[in-house]
């Protein structure tokens, strides 16, 4: 029996997997059982941020394994400690609690903007605006969230207090937030599952604005368009505006899984003793094999990814096959001629691992993909789509 046999024999049928089992790689060229080489566009959906078995990353990770694994949080780690320090500096927050997932992150985002609302306007303040499109999570708690009826079906009922209206439409946010007692709203920058679309700049800096005025708690989830991915450290910093709670995952563990909640602002010093938990948030390993990646996240590191957007929005722009490209940094989405699902199947057998996002061809390489490999990749995505 071979893996893709007994995978299907023993894991729960919820995953609509391509046809490739992957055994090794470096950087942004995988390989499968068969020694066929990839070039990954995908980074396991962009969390790969510096690819596949980067040495600093598996000696931050291997060097940690031989001092202590975990120790809960009942205890001190150096780890967890300097990777929140960091994490605030390079986000202007004030406080991170962890967590081991992006939906987690939100869920204690979300709890962090009821308690504000609680305390500040009463307990029976705790509805959510949220956008159409958005995607925020798997639990029963983040797909109520979620602004996508597809992924609501067969587990209602949700958990109440959310609603959810048309992206880039300030007066349809203000009638929401007039219509009920709101406690905050959640955005994100750039929809990533909901088709790879960077918000309105107007829009975004109107949401803050509205925030301020109606003392709404403003949450940014930043799990798949944070650290580094967008050409900024988190992609609310494109708008110019300071967000009371932030939301990462995907690309800041390296592989391995983790989720942060950032406080600031209104709910900087929100939590007290006891509202929180988590058994293996914070983890050291997890934690040091993060706090690799961030510190090498640099200004440097950034003009780089701009830089690769900047040619991949300019070649892909002039390609015949493609309608329109969106998104932000190294988090694109193609709307191609052809069916999405289509040319991301055709490009496997060609070597090149996209994903796909709505209607879209979705892009999520590695932060130093090299620019000749990213190159080759580009141009058999063009070559497919026409």
């Amino acid at each position: 029996m071979n893996i893709i046999e007994t995978d299907k024999q023993y894991i729960a049928n919820t995953y609509k997997r391509f046809p490739v089992c992957l055994v090794n790689g470096h950087g942004s060229e995988v390989y499968d059982e068969n020694g066929k080489r990839y070039i990954d566009m995908g980074s396991g959906i962009g969390v790969t941020a510096f690819g596949i078995a980067d040495e600093k990353w598996q000696q931050a990770v291997t060097d940690q394994l031989g001092k202590i694994q975990h120790s809960s949080n009942l205890y001190y780690t150096e780890p967890d400690a300097m990777l929140a320090k960091l994490l605030c500096e390079k986000s202007g927050m004030d406080k991170v609690f962890y967590a081991n997932s992006g939906a987690e992150a939100n869920e204690n985002g979300i709890k962090a903007v009821r308690k504000y609302a609680a305390e500040h306007k009463g307990s029976d303040y705790y509805t959510i605006i949220t956008l159409e499109n958005s995607f925020h999570g798997r639990t029963l708690t983040t797909l109520a969230a979620t602004g996508q009826e597809v992924f609501h079906k067969q587990f209602t009922p949700l958990t109440p207090g959310f609603v959810s209206v048309p992206a880039n439409d300030i007066e349809a946010m203000k009638n929401a937030v007039k219509a009920h007692k709101t406690a905050g709203i959640m955005i994100e920058c750039i929809q990533g599952e909901g088709g790879v679309k960077a918000l309105d700049y107007d829009y975004v800096k109107a949401i803050e604005k509205l925030c301020e005025e109606e003392d709404l708690v403003l949450l940014c989830d930043e799990v798949q368009s944070g650290n580094g991915r967008s050409g900024y450290m988190y992609s609310y910093m494109h708008y110019g505006i300071h967000p009371d709670v932030v939301t990462t995952a995907k690309g800041l563990g390296g592989g391995l899984p983790i989720g942060a909640c950032l406080l600031g602002g209104k709910a900087g010093n929100i939590f007290s003793y006891g509202d929180l938990g988590s058994t293996f948030g914070g983890n050291p390993v997890v934690c040091a094999g993060a706090l690799s990646i961030l510190e090498r996240i640099d200004e440097g590191l950034l003009k780089e990814v701009k830089e690769k957007s900047d040619y991949l929005f300019e070649v892909f722009g002039k390609a015949k096959g493609i309608k329109k490209v969106s998104g932000m940094g190294l988090m694109i989405g193609l709307e191609t001629k052809k069916p999405a699902g289509e040319i991301v199947n055709a490009l496997i057998a060609k070597g090149v691992l996209c994903l796909t996002a709505k209607d879209k061809v979705r892009l999520l390489p590695a932060l130093n993909i090299p620019m000749d490999v990213l190159k080759e990749a580009a141009e058999l995505i063009i070559a497919e789509c026409e």
